[in-house]
């Protein structure tokens, strides 16, 4: 586990950029690298941000992906609805 430990930066790079693209598919949007990146570590945010609010534990990179996706998934979401109006 040294290595999630050292490199803990990457693995939340790596994270956001798969949940950005996840968020993406789900949503029917086309997006660039960055643009995953940063839907996909503000989604982790809100996602961590919602879980800990109703007591749900996250824990190990599969828990932190599906909380970043989902947080990135209501991002797009919300992002959308701003955007028609």
């Amino acid at each position: 586990m040294e290595i999630f430990e050292t490199n803990g930066w990457l693995l939340a790079i790596i994270i956001g950029v798969a949940a950005g693209w996840i968020a993406e598919q789900v949503t029917g949007r086309r997006h660039g690298i960055l643009t995953n990146l940063i839907v996909g570590l503000l989604g982790a945010l809100l996602g961590w941000f919602v879980a800990d609010m109703v007591g749900i534990p996250i824990t190990g990179w599969l828990g932190s992906l599906v909380a970043a996706t989902g947080g990135a998934v209501v991002l797009l979401f919300l992002f959308g609805l701003i955007r028609r109006r």
